[in-house]
């Protein structure tokens, strides 16, 4: 028997070396995904859709674009935005870098952003332009203001641009075939996140590579995700994560629907132009779909109405 602590003849000669150990973190779903279906749907949003490469060279280009602005391991980078390509992105180009995703809860107010903006020592901030109205004086209450990148959506209502810089215009400044050796150790941080801050101000979470990556396999298990899964963004990306489905659906090389807001007027058609088949939704949510009446959406007339 062998002493305890040391190794047995089993393990000789079985050194840990890059070709048989690797950091566990859930950039890897995404090189993966790009290697195995280049070509296959990855994003959908609005009558855009980007495949798995462009996916990937998207996330490439912000990741070198944000490293060109000085940001690295260790850093704060956040995003103000609801469901759209630009936060996916985000979730995979800022842990590509070693910097850290603070994904902010856009339903906060200006006094409770500006302190997480703070607290989290954010240097970058990616802002969708129609969350300016609570974004513009949260700004304004930093001692220290950050990169302000504005996210100029399309799809989005009002608002306008606050930034030294449009999104699209920034991720032209980016490689798309960057190389990333981040993370180090499967026990960086790779987000922060924080909670609403109720009965005082927001406390601060960290999440690591090695547990988003393993929750984000639980989660495509359990739910049964597949490269045929298509899931709908019901669910807010900046809470937890998306519970890791920002990951989940992709180890799972499936495609993501992305959604600005929960409207029935826009998930009802939605599920059936692109074929959904995943979605997560509070009760609240699943009250709503039950009850469109609610809503800017009106159920389809009957072809052949009930005698």
């Amino acid at each position: 028997m062998a002493a305890s602590g040391s190794h047995s003849i089993f393990e000789r000669d079985l050194a840990r070396t890059p070709a048989n150990t690797a950091p566990l973190s859930p950039v890897s779903f995404l090189r993966r995904a790009v290697a195995v279906y280049p070509d296959k749907p990855a994003v959908i949003h609005g009558d855009k859709t980007h495949t798995y490469k462009a996916f990937f060279e998207r996330c490439s280009r912000l990741a070198t674009a944000l490293a060109r602005r000085g940001i690295g391991p260790g850093d704060c980078v956040a995003i103000m935005a609801p469901n759209i390509p630009a936060m996916l992105e985000a979730h995979y180009a800022v842990p590509m870098l070693g910097a850290v995703l603070n994904p902010l809860n856009i339903r906060l107010d200006a006094a409770t952003i500006a302190f997480i903006l703070e607290h989290g020592e954010a240097k970058a901030l990616l802002s969708d332009r129609e969350l300016s109205p609570t974004v513009k004086p949260a700004l304004e209450h930093l001692r220290t203001r950050p990169l302000v990148i504005d996210i100029d959506d399309p799809l989005g209502e009002g608002g306008e641009l606050l930034g030294e810089i449009d999104y699209e215009a920034f991720l032209a400044e980016g490689d798309p075939d960057f190389a990333s050796d981040q993370p180090k150790d499967e026990w960086q941080a790779i987000c922060l996140l924080y909670t609403s801050g109720t009965t005082g101000n927001p406390k601060g979470v960290v999440y690591h590579h090695r547990g988003a990556y393993l929750n984000a396999v639980g989660n495509m298990i359990t739910m049964g995700l597949t490269r045929d899964a298509v899931y709908l963004w019901t669910l807010p990306m900046f809470h937890c994560d998306g519970w890791t489905f920002t990951w989940a659906v992709t180890a799972a090389c499936g495609t993501h629907v992305c959604l600005r807001r929960v409207d029935p007027a826009l998930v009802y058609p939605l599920i059936a132009r692109h074929r959904v088949t995943h979605m997560c939704g509070a009760p609240i949510v699943l009250t709503l779909l039950a009850s469109p009446i609610r809503s800017s959406w009106r159920p389809a007339e009957r072809r052949h109405p009930r005698r």
